[in-house]
């Protein structure tokens, strides 16, 4: 008996390496799919650890600002005025004691112009916890010679918001000064990120 097989209308198929290929890529798959849920489980378990972490950061803020309005509240009462007018007064000792004021007399010296000085120097108010008020006083022979203590102590990187305030002009007295200036500035003992780079130290 003879059977007669037409190729070209029944042609032949490989179905093993077809299903070898299709189990493969099912695999790799399924790989993927496993690799993407253990990470997502695994965001979703520290997301909900950072989420408890957040929250007991903030509960924590919210009992220090309550306890932070209880102690505003007490010092506001008539009867503790006086306590927090003191306080005030022994922060900002606190915050002059902590200026060197050699350093001060040293950055001074570096912008003060030739023929002027220094005859006293007082502490005004403390603006923030780098900075102090200054207030001047100083002798010379000319406006011209406090303006160019204005504008170096302005171009250093060590005073800001320097004005003269007034000024006397009198005979020659015993200093030898014929201009005396009072010299508003504030004075802070680290570098001010806001002057210029090419200011003087």
């Amino acid at each position: 008996m003879r059977i007669d097989i037409n190729l070209a209308s029944q042609p032949y198929q490989d179905s093993r390496q077809f299903w070898g290929y299709w189990l493969t890529g099912l695999i790799l798959l399924s790989m993927v799919t496993a690799l993407l849920v253990f990470l997502a489980a695994t965001g979703f378990v520290r997301g909900r650890h950072d989420r408890e972490q957040i929250s007991k950061l903030k509960d924590k803020i919210a009992a220090y600002d309550r306890e932070k309005s209880e102690a505003e509240a007490m010092l506001n009462q008539p009867q503790n005025r006086a306590l927090r007018e003191q306080s005030r007064f022994l922060n900002g000792l606190f915050q002059r004691k902590a200026f060197s004021w050699t350093k001060v007399f040293e950055d001074l010296e570096r912008v003060m112009p030739a023929h002027l000085h220094v005859l006293s120097i007082n502490p005004g108010n403390s603006v923030d916890n780098n900075s102090l008020s200054l207030k001047l006083l100083v002798g010379g022979d000319s406006r011209e010679q406090a303006l160019d203590l204005v504008r170096k102590m302005e171009s250093s990187n060590r005073f800001r918001q320097t004005r003269i305030q007034s000024e006397k002009v009198e005979s020659e007295n015993q200093n030898g000064d014929r201009v005396q200036f009072e010299i508003d500035a504030l004075y802070s003992p680290t570098p001010d990120k806001s002057s210029t780079s090419g200011g003087m130290n």
